[in-house]
């Protein structure tokens, strides 16, 4: 809790220099902006990892600070939204906002050095480390481990593994630290003052593991029996309640409480930027199209958006013809369909500029799952394990697979696939920062990439 609260008081703490520096009075409207900032700031960079790994070299530094530096931009354009929505950003002093802005970045940094520093000098000298055991010598007790060894701010040390199996039985990793059977826990764990006990032993040993939790009555150790998850194929797997009753999420999606208003607001601001600034060339491709071919400017087509719900995405009409049927033909090289305009379109990707009055309406993002026809994703659903899941997000103008050599025609299952694989690895590790990485790179690749058509 306490490291949650170190990012938003430096940032309180830096409105009230800022202040002092340009020589203004701390009053009402100051202190409005500091609370709005610190609830806002929170959110926002609990999003981030600032205070579990050392930074010590180059790579890592410069990934802290690009993390921190778009932190602190995130927060600065939801509190001017805000501002100009209430229309009270023009009563605040703006030597003191370019003040703040400035110096903030560099308080943070030092705040997280000293923090890290701090829990680095508690965990050398060992007084405030929790003592743990793990019960259960397998593939799932080694994870465990892993990741409380790297989640430093835990405070936590695993110093012992116990399990009734030996010999080939037993992890390789982890035959070196069994101190003993599952009989053992309980005299370990009082006689060395162990705080946590972690049971890693598979469900069905459940006698087991109630007998277990029994002999530990005795002990003021807390106790967490840890399920095999990893089993499934994970997707946004996060531990939830259900009115007391506890549930884990093993399949959901990563756009939930703050991380849904991050991905809106950036889609809204930055679509409307967009649109502004590419209105000219909208004008002028639509008149191209309609006067080298009869039909409408705009193609829409049905496809599915989020939670399988059917959309309607708009389009530069690139091709003679309409279709959106049940059988659907994907476009392929030199296909006589597409007209002479529509292939310039296609190949520069002009053709799906429209879709940013889609990401306006909400039924589509700027990053996402790229949306296939109705029909493609009917036929291909029953053929690719977990096809549907990559409708857990909105679907999106542009996506991690097309920038990783899937786009264009998926003439083949191999690549639709393919495709399907990225889009589920998108749903594991979004973030915005992994958004603004797509958008680059898919603007550099739309300028010498061959694959459309």
């Amino acid at each position: 809790m306490a490291k949650r609260l170190v990012n938003p008081l430096v940032i309180f703490i830096s409105l009230i220099i800022s202040v002092e520096i340009v020589h203004q009075k701390f009053d009402g409207l100051y202190l409005l902006l500091g609370v709005m900032a610190f609830l806002v700031a929170s959110q926002v960079f609990d999003g981030f990892d600032f205070f579990e790994k050392p930074i010590g070299h180059g790579d890592r530094i410069f990934t802290h600070a690009r993390n921190l530096l778009f932190a602190w931009a995130l927060v600065l354009v939801i509190l001017a939204a805000i501002g100009s929505f209430s229309g009270i950003v023009g009563d605040y002093n703006r030597r003191v906002l370019l003040m703040w802005g400035l110096i903030t970045p560099v308080l943070l940094f030092i705040g997280h050095s000293l923090v890290r520093s701090y829990l680095e000098l508690l965990r050398s000298e060992g007084s405030s480390v929790r003592r743990s055991v793990i019960v259960g010598a397998n593939d799932l007790g080694h994870k465990l481990a892993d990741r409380i060894y790297q989640q430093r701010s835990l405070m936590t040390k695993v110093e012992a593994f116990f399990d009734d199996r030996a010999g080939d039985r037993c992890e390789d990793e982890l035959k070196n630290v069994v101190f003993g059977g599952i009989e053992d826990v309980a005299d370990y764990v009082a006689q060395h003052e162990i705080d946590l006990v972690y049971i890693t032993l598979p469900i069905l040993n459940h006698p087991r593991v109630i007998d277990l939790v029994n002999s530990l009555r005795n002990t003021t150790a807390s106790i967490y029996f840890v399920p095999d998850v990893f089993m499934f194929d994970l997707v946004q797997a996060r531990l939830d309640n259900v009115n007391g009753i506890p549930v884990i999420s093993v399949f959901e999606t990563p756009l939930t409480g703050i991380n849904a208003v991050h991905k809106r607001t950036f889609d809204m601001v930055a679509a409307s930027l967009i649109l502004c600034a590419i209105a000219p060339l909208l004008a002028v491709i639509a008149l191209l199209v309609k006067a080298t071919s009869k039909g409408p400017v705009i193609f829409k087509q049905r496809r599915y958006g989020m939670d399988g719900d059917e959309i309607m995405v708009y389009k530069f009409r690139s091709m003679c013809v309409c279709e959106d049927s049940q059988i659907v033909t994907q476009a392929t090289q030199n296909d006589a369909r597409v007209t002479r305009i529509g292939a310039i379109l296609r190949r520069t990707s002009l053709d799906e500029l429209p879709q940013f009055f889609n990401v306006l309406q909400g039924t589509m993002s700027i990053v996402g799952p790229r949306p296939h026809a109705v029909a493609h994703n009917e036929h291909y659903r029953k053929l690719i394990h977990g096809y549907m899941w990559r409708h857990k997000v909105k679907p999106g103008i542009t996506g991690w697979a097309q920038i990783n050599g899937y786009r264009g025609e998926t003439d083949t299952i191999d690549k639709m696939e393919g495709r399907v694989i990225y889009d589920i690895a998108y749903l594991k590790s979004w973030s915005v920062w992994l958004d603004m990485t797509i958008i680059f790179r898919t603007m550099k690749l739309v300028l010498k990439d061959s694959h459309a058509y």
